[in-house]
């Protein structure tokens, strides 16, 4: 079993494949430890499944894993952790805006006793408008929203113990989030500066339109951080908070009738409405609140669904494999 598992999914990276194959090889030959790169295609279209079967094929550490279609970089990344094998593992991009002589530094952290040592783009070379002011903006969120104090969420370049990333349920575009959710498992976590050179083959998967998703995300990984196993809590408080509103407004109509007798519904028809709505609105809120319950219950229960789809493993047999 290897002690060091380099994750690494490509989407339409052709031009990069051979170069960053060759410089993880020497960086991790130097470590002078057992290892094995683990690279997804995800749904590539040009020959870059094509480059990691040549590779596979002269390599027994290389892993290659194919997926059947484009499911997104977390979804890669999930593939690539599920069938990883070592205790240590680490994941980066393939479009060598990553330094694989940079990995060094990771693992020393690792065996320092960290769970999750993330990068830190400390000086980015990307599009300072569209990439850094955004990403700042993101970053300075999920820190306040997530009480992880890193600097930097958004990028790939991170290691992790085997038992903390496999807790982890990866889905959507979670894989930023993951020191947030890894915090939530009580695991410990640093960062370490890294270079961020800008690509010089291919084109970037990133735009402005991320932006967006990602400040969706927030609200999402803000939710699960503190109402993941309790949700009723959230949902029953607004639900309960709209009753007791509603019941009250409905209480006070009832004493101006009985008091003054007023034709309430003539005098104070849309306030005699919005009362019922918020009676019906948190009676449905805690109906949603408990619904969440049984999903948590079934989420502990339930059996792991993956958020791809393989479509075929590539390895090539070591002779001390065969031998035995």
């Amino acid at each position: 079993m290897p002690k060091y598992s380099i994750v690494v999914p490509f989407h339409n990276e052709e031009e990069n494949v051979t170069t960053l194959y060759d410089r993880l090889k020497a960086v991790m030959e130097h470590v002078n430890d057992t290892f094995e790169l683990v690279f997804v295609d995800d749904g590539s279209r040009d020959r870059t499944y094509r480059l990691l079967e040549e590779i596979a094929a002269v390599d027994s550490r290389v892993l290659v894993i194919k997926l059947r279609r484009n499911f997104g970089q977390t979804s890669a990344l999930a593939a690539g952790f599920d069938h990883a094998q070592g205790d240590f593992i680490l994941a980066m991009d393939g479009d060598l805006q990553h330094d694989p002589e940079e990995i060094p530094g990771f693992l020393a952290k690792l065996e320092e006793g960290y769970d999750v040592v993330s990068g830190w783009r400390s000086h980015r070379g990307d599009n300072f408008i569209l990439r850094r002011i955004p990403s700042r903006a993101a970053n300075w969120l999920m820190a306040v929203l997530s009480g992880v104090n890193i600097h930097d969420f958004g990028t790939t370049f991170k290691a992790y113990r085997r038992e903390v990333i496999q807790n982890i349920p990866l889905y959507g575009e979670m894989h930023r989030f993951i020191p947030a959710l890894a915090s939530w498992y009580g695991a410990s976590i640093c960062e370490i500066p890294i270079s961020n050179p800008a690509r010089e083959f291919g084109t970037s998967h990133y735009g402005i339109s991320r932006t967006f998703r990602v400040f969706f995300d927030l609200l999402t990984i803000r939710f699960l951080l503190r109402y993941m196993t309790r949700p009723l809590h959230f949902f029953g408080t607004i639900g309960a908070f709209g009753v007791v509103a509603g019941f009250g407004m409905s209480a006070w109509f009832l004493i101006l009738k009985i008091v003054t007798g007023q034709h309430v519904l003539d005098l104070h028809g849309p306030l005699f409405i919005i009362a019922g709505v918020l009676i019906l609105a948190g009676i449905q809120m805690m109906g949603i609140g408990l619904l969440g319950e049984l999903q948590v219950r079934h989420f502990h229960t339930a059996s792991h669904r993956a958020p791809y789809a393989v479509d075929r493993i590539l390895r090539l047999r070591s002779e001390e494999s065969l031998i035995q």
